[in-house]
């Protein structure tokens, strides 16, 4: 027998829609205000309002972006600071539900509050629908940024044990979300500190500091090839794999075997696009941001990756993935960033990539120092081992254990 099955060895357990168990904004036709309400009344302020206030007022949440830093007048205060227990539905993007006790204003929010106090613990009713978060999110509608359908999610069914069942629950998952919260920050910190720590020992290895070591232009040692043009349009499930510059800072690190998005044959073989091989480091040459730009991805696949035409593939004898952790210390990009052209897009070309000098120790030397930053790479960046996949588990434990006990006998069985 479950907890939550002894949490209801003689105790009511009711079925409600939400719209019965809470109130929601005004704005919502045919829902009013209870008398149970413990927010009165909820006030929306534009983010321009908030950017045009000065004086700070107390410890005020800003319930759209769960902080607020900004400052309000007294005069302000007085009129549009609310007060109270609210979950909170953001009306564009996603289902990101959010549960609030305290000062806030709201710019955007759809708010609710519960309908009786006496019979529902707002809170209570927060983890049940984060526990069926992903029925409220297929709810939202909208052909650019989709917005929750309110009129369904208010019909959806919440059971509704006896009150003090409610609280039990409430401060079990209160109890463990702290203690998640705690291991997470404290995975997180590590997570912090190893990366500096990496980060540091990848400079060091490529300083060879007291060690006479060779340096030659890339351009001497091998050669690069640019990408041709395809967009993103052309991109689909399976064929013939390919890289687009925009996924070089969202999806590979410094190796790859696999790759994210594929081309058709057709349009590879009628545009003559071109292709890294096993052993090609793939270069970005494009990007927002000039700190980006020169970051390479060893390719490692066995068959071959056609590139976008802001990248590059680079080719030499040197291992692969010694030059792919080059291209990320501070020593090589200070030297490319002069080349670097600047605007809406900053961008490099070949000559610029070719005049930087990077160290050629021995094979046995590169090997070793591959070997060392690729353990730091497992730690800090990959999500199927080291601390990102821990805190990766920590969220998922939790979630497997709200919704456990959250799973009540269906309301037909009741």
């Amino acid at each position: 027998m479950s907890y939550l099955d002894l949490l209801l060895v003689g105790a009511d357990l009711e079925w409600k829609t939400l719209g019965e168990v809470t109130f929601w904004d005004k704005r919502f036709q045919g829902v009013k205000p209870s008398l149970q309400l413990t927010v009165l009344k909820f006030k929306h302020v534009s983010a321009e309002k908030l950017k045009s206030l000065k004086t700070p007022i107390g410890d005020i949440k800003l319930l759209s972006t769960g902080n607020f830093d900004g400052f309000t007048t007294k005069d302000f205060a007085k009129a549009d600071i609310n007060f109270g227990e609210v979950i909170t539905i953001p009306t564009g993007g996603t289902a990101n539900l959010k549960y609030f006790n305290g000062q806030f204003v709201d710019s955007g929010n759809l708010l609710g509050s519960t309908s009786d106090i006496n019979l529902y613990n707002l809170k209570y009713i927060y983890f049940y629908l984060l526990s069926i978060n992903d029925v409220i999110q297929s709810y939202f509608r909208g052909s650019g940024v989709k917005h929750p359908s309110m009129s369904e999610i208010l019909n959806l069914p919440i059971p509704i044990p006896q009150r003090n069942v409610q609280n039990e629950i409430v401060r079990i998952l209160e109890t463990f979300t702290e203690l998640t919260a705690e291991l997470t920050a404290e995975l997180t910190a590590e997570l912090t500190a190893r990366k500096k720590q990496y980060t540091f020992y990848r400079e060091e290895l490529f300083s060879f500091n007291g060690v006479e070591i060779k340096r030659e232009p890339l351009g001497v040692i091998g050669e690069f090839q640019r990408g041709k043009r395809f967009v993103k349009d052309d991109m689909i499930a399976e064929g013939v794999p390919c890289i687009h510059y925009g996924e070089m800072y969202t999806f590979y690190g410094t190796w790859a075997n696999k790759s994210k998005s594929f081309l058709s044959e057709v349009l590879v073989e009628s545009k003559n696009l071109r292709i890294a091989v096993n052993g090609d480091v793939v270069i970005v040459a494009a990007g927002e941001t000039i700190e980006d730009i020169g970051t390479g991805t060893a390719w490692l696949g066995d068959e071959g990756v056609v590139i976008h035409d802001a990248c590059f593939s680079f080719r030499s004898q040197l291992n692969p993935k010694y030059v792919a952790y080059f291209t990320r210390t501070k020593q090589f990009h200070d030297q490319i960033k002069k080349y670097i052209s600047s605007g809406k897009i900053s961008a490099i070309n070949a000559r610029g990539l070719e005049k930087a000098l990077i160290p050629i120790p021995s094979t046995e030397e590169q090997d070793r120092i591959v070997s060392i930053l690729d353990k730091f790479d497992i730690l800090t960046t990959s999500i199927s081992e080291g601390l990102p996949k821990e805190i990766e588990l920590r969220k998922k434990q939790y979630e497997y254990y709200r919704d456990l006990l959250l799973t009540f006998p269906k309301k037909e069985t009741v």
